[in-house]
C-alpha cells in the first residue's frame, strides 16, 4: 500500500497529548502511555491510528477489521476502513476522502475520533486528580457521575468509604449531548444544562422505544437553583441509542446525554435512583487531592459552624449563616427570619444532628455548592427528622446558605 496522509489534528493527538485543566489555572500535562487492557474502542482507535502513523496500513486494517466485528455498528469504524481500502489505490489526503460522501457526516465522524482519542489520554490523569465538584459523598453513595461537555465524555467515580470517601476513578465513556452544546435556559433551545443533578428513575425500555436504546433514566432537571434563576424545560435523560447505531455524533441531541448502549448496560449497574448525582460540566477543573481535601475542610467547617449556632439559640449568630438573597420554596430572608425569632423564644434547647452529608461544587458560572443530609432535630417541644438540601453560595466572601428546603 502507498502510505496514506494523516490529518494534522490527529497527529496532534497521537503525538504531544493534551493537557488537563486545573482548578488553580495550571495545566498539567499528561504522559503518552496506554494499557493494553482498557475496554471500549478508544484503545483500538489510538492502535490504529498508530499504525497507519508508522506505515504498517496492512497492520491497521486488519485491525479496524478485528473492531468492526467487535463494533458492528461503529460508523467511524467503517470510515476508516474505507480510508485504508482507498489508500490503495492513491494517497489520501485528509480523514474521509470519499468522493460524493456528505460533508456534514464526515464532519461529525471526524469531531467524534478528536473527542474519543483527547478523552483517551486524558484518562491517564484520574488516578492522581478528582473533579472539583466530588467533594463529598454520603456512606449510602456508591458511585457518582461527572460530565465533561467539551471532551464529549462522561466519567464514573467511586465512593471509596475505606479512604475517607474519596472518589476512585472508575471508567470513562464517550457521550453525545445537546446539538447547541451546554448550559440550557429554556424549553426547546437544543441544549444540555450546567449544574448538579440527580438520577430520579429509571425508564423500561420497552416503553419508551427504541430510538432511545437499552434504557433511560431522567435526571431532576430544572432543580431548585435552576428555578429560581428562571430556567425550564424538561425531559433530560441519560439514555442508549437505537439498535442500529452504535455511536452518535459529539453534538447530536435535543439536549439528552447519550451513550452508546453497551456503556449504558454498564453504567446502570452502579446508579442508584434518587441517590446517584449527575453533575455536568462545560470543561472539568481538576484538583490534586490535597487541594480537594483543604477545599471539602472548609465547607464541612462552615457546616458545622451553622449547626453549633442553631443549637445555641443564638438567633442572629444562627441568621449571619443565610445569604442576603437567601429563600425557601415559601419565604425570603426577612420572612425566614420573623419566623425562626418566633419559634426560637419557645426553646429551651435545641439538638441538632447531620448525617449522610453530600456536597457537590456546581460547575456553573456561581460560586455554588449543593449540601444534602439527614437532618435530626430535637428540642423542648418538637422532634423530627428530615432529609435536608441546601444550597451555599459565596457571599461577602464566605459561604453562606442561599437556598434550603426538604430534599
Amino acid at each position: 500500500m502507498p502510505r496514506i496522509a494523516i490529518p494534522l489534528l490527529l497527529l496532534a493527538f497521537c503525538v504531544a497529548g493534551p493537557t488537563v485543566p486545573m482548578a488553580s489555572g495550571n495545566r498539567v500535562p499528561l504522559p503518552a502511555t496506554f494499557s493494553d487492557s482498557d475496554s471500549g474502542p478508544e484503545p483500538q482507535l489510538f492502535g490504529i491510528l498508530k499504525e497507519i502513523e508508522n506505515n504498517r496500513l496492512d497492520k491497521a486494517l486488519e485491525k479496524t477489521e478485528s473492531l468492526l466485528r467487535q463494533y458492528p455498528n461503529f460508523r467511524l469504524a467503517h470510515l476508516i476502513k474505507g480510508d485504508l481500502l482507498l489508500a490503495r489505490g492513491a494517497p489520501l489526503s485528509t480523514f474521509g476522502d470519499v468522493k460524493n460522501a456528505p460533508r456534514e457526516s464526515i464532519s461529525d465522524l471526524r469531531d467524534e475520533i478528536v473527542a474519543r482519542l483527547d478523552a483517551y489520554r486524558s484518562r491517564q490523569a484520574m488516578a492522581d486528580y478528582v473533579p472539583r465538584y466530588l467533594l463529598q459523598m454520603p456512606p449510602d453513595q456508591k458511585y457518582a457521575i461527572v460530565v465533561d461537555m467539551r471532551k464529549a465524555r462522561l466519567y464514573l467515580y467511586r465512593n471509596d468509604t475505606s479512604a475517607g470517601g474519596r472518589p476512585r476513578f472508575v471508567a470513562d465513556y464517550y457521550l453525545s449531548h445537546g446539538k447547541l452544546g451546554a448550559d440550557k435556559t429554556r424549553e426547546g433551545d437544543k441544549k444540555t444544562p450546567i449544574g448538579v443533578y440527580h438520577v430520579t428513575s429509571s425508564l423500561d425500555p420497552k416503553k419508551i422505544g427504541d430510538f432511545y436504546g437499552t434504557g433511560a433514566f431522567p435526571i431532576n432537571y430544572p432543580n431548585e437553583w435552576d428555578k429560581r434563576q428562571g430556567r425550564n424545560g424538561h425531559g433530560i435523560w441519560l439514555h442508549g441509542t437505537p439498535s442500529d447505531t452504535f455511536a452518535r455524533p459529539p453534538k447530536a441531541s435535543d439536549g439528552c446525554m447519550v451513550l452508546a448502549n453497551t456503556d449504558l448496560d454498564a453504567l446502570a449497574k452502579n446508579l442508584q435512583i434518587g441517590l446517584t448525582p449527575v453533575i455536568i460540566s462545560n470543561s472539568i477543573e481538576w484538583l490534586s487531592f490535597d487541594d480537594w481535601r483543604s477545599e471539602r475542610a472548609v465547607l464541612n467547617k462552615k457546616i458545622e459552624e451553622w449547626r453549633g449556632d442553631w443549637e445555641s439559640r443564638d438567633v442572629n449568630r444562627y441568621l449571619k449563616h443565610y445569604a442576603r438573597k437567601f429563600a425557601t420554596r415559601e419565604q425570603n430572608l426577612e420572612q425566614f427570619a420573623a419566623q425562626k425569632r418566633q419559634v426560637n423564644s419557645r426553646k429551651e434547647w435545641i439538638q441538632v444532628k447531620l448525617s449522610n452529608v453530600s456536597m457537590f461544587r456546581d460547575p456553573g458560572k456561581d460560586e455554588l455548592v449543593v449540601v444534602t443530609f439527614e437532618q435530626d432535630y430535637q428540642s423542648n417541644n418538637l422532634n423530627n427528622r428530615m432529609k435536608k438540601r441546601q444550597y451555599w453560595i459565596r457571599d461577602d466572601g464566605t459561604w453562606k446558605i442561599v437556598f434550603e428546603g426538604s430534599a
